[in-house]
């Protein structure tokens, strides 16, 4: 797919109701690879608590995985497969894959 922001490797990437991971960087206009299903440590607000198969969601404009869905503004990713705590800054994420 074409990117339609600069992403760096590792990066999560919105894309419509698009998720994924990119795989390598690319500028805007760039062709882009993202994973859409896997295991990967992304980042989190400290203060958030998540257990193991809580759905984790995206929220865009902060780059972060969150517990929180925003009122249904952020995108579902996926699930937790560790928990993390308060004050932890990363969670370990299952990808649903699905759009």
């Amino acid at each position: 797919m074409t990117a339609a922001a600069a992403a760096s490797s590792g990066d999560g990437v919105l894309i419509g109701s698009l998720f994924g991971i990119a795989f390598g960087d690319a500028e805007i206009g760039d062709m882009l690879t993202l994973a859409t299903t896997g295991v990967f440590e992304m980042p989190k607000p400290s203060t958030d608590v998540l257990a193991v198969g809580d759905p984790v969601y995206w929220d865009d404009s902060a780059g972060l995985a969150t517990s929180d869905d925003d009122t249904g503004n952020n995108n579902l990713i996926g699930v937790a497969v560790t928990a993390a705590g308060n004050p932890s800054s990363a969670v370990n994420v299952r990808l649903n894959g699905s759009i």
